[in-house]
């Protein structure tokens, strides 16, 4: 929808034009006549867009085009109409065409060079977009919006060097900041870093992402992981600690490896004590279950059992309720444990198939957390699903 209205923008100058013309030569029979059929075409066309009738609409502005071939803002409407319809060869001949013409302005080339780009974009022609895009930068031709599709690029194709370079020169041309955009892609070339056992370049890559971002959630987890693999387990908890303390909603995804540092470190009353006050300061069930799992541990089953019961009570929760009947399970024996083998079958079917985290942006839906949305592709907004069979 958000591109029907794009296309109506673009659209209305021309029917305007076409009425202006109208009313200054009224007095001009013949040729009044004909402006007034353009005119009345280009509203023709219109209202198949607003009614989402594509197929009419196209078939006005091909023979619109074939009327007035000096009309630019028709071929535009057209490519964009072909390539939201998937025709994106027909899309790149039209702009093609467009751009082969002698008589057009430097502006109305550029942008039928943008339109282009994106064409190559949608068909997967990314070499042949990015050189586009590249040419249009180095004119300095609607620079901020080829920057924006070259870093799309770039991300697709994992150029994490040439995205930060790109998303450095956006912010100079446009001064909108762009740090938290950067600082994730610092973070993604420290991710790599680290996979590749190199961890005095992860840690380059985690200090450039602080310099940009100091407060850059995904970068302390990154250090709470190198510190870890390196054995300062101290350092490592206090990375994985300021996470929480930065965004309590990527409590779930350190919960783990920061346990676990506790752990090594020999600190299991430190332990407590975080998932005491994180529990009262998150309502997601993941520190439930990590405090019950330690209770059993530490306490015993009883200490456990007990726990999950009053926590069940104060925030229902079907991962909790799973817990609680596995913990049940050690003890029980005969119709009771059948019983609870039922319950546990029952409720793992609730959760099985169901998005635990959702981007807050686009709404995808998925089971496992990503950094950067699938679907939108943006950055930092996918988020655990809060409720009685998510987080």
């Amino acid at each position: 929808m958000n591109n029907v209205v794009a296309l109506l923008f673009l659209l209305l100058p021309v029917a305007a034009f076409s009425g202006w013309v109208l009313g200054r030569r009224r007095s001009e029979r013949t040729s009044g006549a004909r402006v007034s059929e353009l005119s009345t075409s280009y509203f023709r066309g219109l209202n198949y867009l607003l009614n989402e009738q594509q197929d009419k609409a196209i078939e006005v502005f091909l023979k619109l085009a074939e009327i007035n071939r000096d009309t630019v803002e028709t071929h535009l409407a057209l490519g964009n109409l072909f390539r939201r319809r998937g025709e994106v060869d027909r899309a790149i001949r039209v702009h093609q065409n467009l751009i082969a013409r002698p008589n057009l302005s430097q502006e109305e080339k550029t942008v039928a060079l943008l339109e282009l780009g994106e064409d190559y974009m949608r068909a997967g022609l990314l070499d042949r977009a990015e050189t586009l895009f590249a040419d249009l930068v180095a004119m300095d031709a609607l620079a901020p919006s080829a920057l924006r599709h070259l870093i799309a690029i770039y991300q697709h194709e994992r150029d994490w060097d040439k995205a930060i370079e790109h998303a450095q020169r956006l912010e100079r041309a446009t001064g909108e900041p762009q740090s938290a955009m950067i600082a994730q892609f610092h973070c993604e070339l420290a991710d790599q870093a680290r996979a590749q056992g190199a961890r005095d370049d992860a840690r380059r890559h985690v200090d450039d992402a602080f310099a940009v971002e100091p407060e850059c959630v995904r970068a302390s987890m990154i250090l709470g992981h190198i510190e870890a693999a390196s054995g300062d387990l101290d350092a490592a908890i206090r990375a994985f600690e300021r996470v929480a303390d930065l965004d309590i909603d990527y409590v779930p995804e350190i919960l783990s490896p920061l346990l676990d540092s506790y752990a090594r470190a020999q600190r299991m009353q430190r332990a407590e004590e975080f998932l005491l006050d994180i529990t009262e300061r998150y309502q997601g069930v993941s520190p439930v279950l990590a405090l019950a799992k330690l209770y059993a541990t530490t306490r015993g089953e009883d200490a456990a059992v007990d726990f999950l019961n009053r926590m069940l009570r104060q925030r229902p929760s079907v991962r909790a309720l799973m817990a609680l009947i596995d913990v049940n399970l050690h003890t029980a024996s005969g119709e009771a444990r059948e019983n609870f083998l039922t319950l546990r079958d029952l409720t793992r079917q609730l959760v099985e198939g169901k998005a635990m985290y959702r981007c807050n942006r686009c709404g995808f839906g998925a089971k496992a957390h990503h950094w950067q949305c699938p679907s939108c592709k943006s950055w930092g907004s996918v988020r655990p699903i809060h409720g009685v069979v998510g987080e």
